[in-house]
């Protein structure tokens, strides 16, 4: 048996593979395959609406905030974001907690000036900053609520930072119950929690948009993209259709608390098995840890090296640290079964017992 636990693309649903694989032959009993469907068809277009209404339901969104499905992936909000909502003259507050924080940061810096109001960049972002002071004339606070290298997690958000809240959500979107309403803006890749790489997910206020002064190019302006239904240009047909497969499959599960019950008794096992056996050491802060993504290393090279090899002769796939920090990562995202974190942690305790 294969356990995924890599960091993106990663783990699915095995019935959305089942139905997207039916689908890649025949979609819909058409003869046509949903690779070759026009997205401007009565064929396509109910699968676009099922998916942004599923979003809309699952997060209990009010009618200000638009679902969006967006080429891309994250790395472009980084700088769609600034370039519909920073004037020139005008300062965007960011949070410095990673590595994906700190290239959205970099991209703002094109388009205004940016102030960072808390960073954990002295402890190798090994915490999540306390004490978020936002100057009240900021144009945005943007946070990104997972760090997936440093694997690092805000589990007490900012939603009273005085001014609209930005939050990238690529590895943990749909993972827990959050006041979505009070994030005006979210962005997050499909590839984690909610379906296949090729497809970012933008849900947006449309109340914080039309107020920066620079022409923006059509593509690249949030209100083309809402008054079109994310039907601009082309979509990503396939990654939407999956998007949306997951998203029924989350739905079916009993929606977004079912999940957080599942993933906090995945992480509490994870850490706890970590906490117990000396041989593992994780360097985040207990209070900061991401229930989506353990970071973990050993002192040894040579037994690093021994580790990853029996993960790999028992299926453990996915198992090796992000290639600018080492040592070992396991992603727990939502489509990851509790069973395949008991032989992780199974396996580890059998590696200690003869190690120790």
């Amino acid at each position: 048996m294969i356990h995924n636990f890599n960091a993106g693309p990663s783990v699915l649903p095995k019935e959305v593979f089942e139905e997207a694989s039916k689908s890649v032959l025949n979609f819909n009993d058409t003869g046509l395959s949903i690779l070759e469907i026009g997205h401007r068809t009565p064929l396509f277009e109910p699968v676009m609406a099922e998916a942004r209404s599923l979003v809309k339901e699952l997060m209990s969104l009010d009618d200000d905030h638009e679902v969006l499905f967006l080429h891309g992936g994250a790395t472009t909000q980084f700088m769609q974001i600034p370039m519909n909502l920073l004037n020139e003259n005008e300062i965007a507050a960011y949070t410095e907690t990673g590595t994906w924080a700190s290239k959205a940061i970099k991209e703002a810096k094109i388009f205004g000036h940016v102030e960072i109001v808390g960073s954990s960049k002295e402890n190798n972002y090994t915490s999540i900053p306390k004490n978020i002071i936002t100057p009240p004339t900021a144009a945005y606070l943007h946070i990104t609520t997972n760090e997936t290298i440093a694997g690092t997690q805000w589990h007490t958000l900012p939603y009273d930072c005085g001014v609209p809240l930005v939050a990238d959500m690529s590895s943990d979107i749909f993972s827990r119950q959050l006041d979505f309403n009070k994030f005006d803006l979210m962005y997050a890749g499909a590839q984690k929690n909610m379906g296949a790489a090729g497809v970012n997910l933008v849900v947006i206020n449309k109340n914080i948009l039309g107020k920066v002064k620079r022409t923006i190019p059509t593509i690249l302006d949030y209100r083309n993209h809402i008054s079109e239904g994310s039907m601009l240009n082309t979509p990503p047909v396939f990654a939407v259709y999956v998007a949306m497969l997951t998203l029924r499959w989350l739905k079916k599960k009993g929606g977004i608390a079912t999940l957080e019950q599942e993933n906090n008794q995945k992480a509490e096992l994870l850490y706890s098995t970590l906490d117990a056996l000396p041989l593992f050491k994780t360097p985040v802060a207990k209070e900061d840890r991401s229930k989506m993504n353990a970071v973990f290393i050993m002192d040894d090279n040579n037994l690093e090296k021994e580790f990853l090899e029996l993960c790999k002769k028992e299926g453990m796939i996915g198992v090796k640290g992000h290639r600018s920090v080492g040592g070992f990562r396991i992603s727990m995202y939502n489509a990851l079964s509790l069973e395949s974190i008991k032989a992780i942690t199974d396996l580890m305790k059998d590696f200690a017992n003869k190690k120790g």
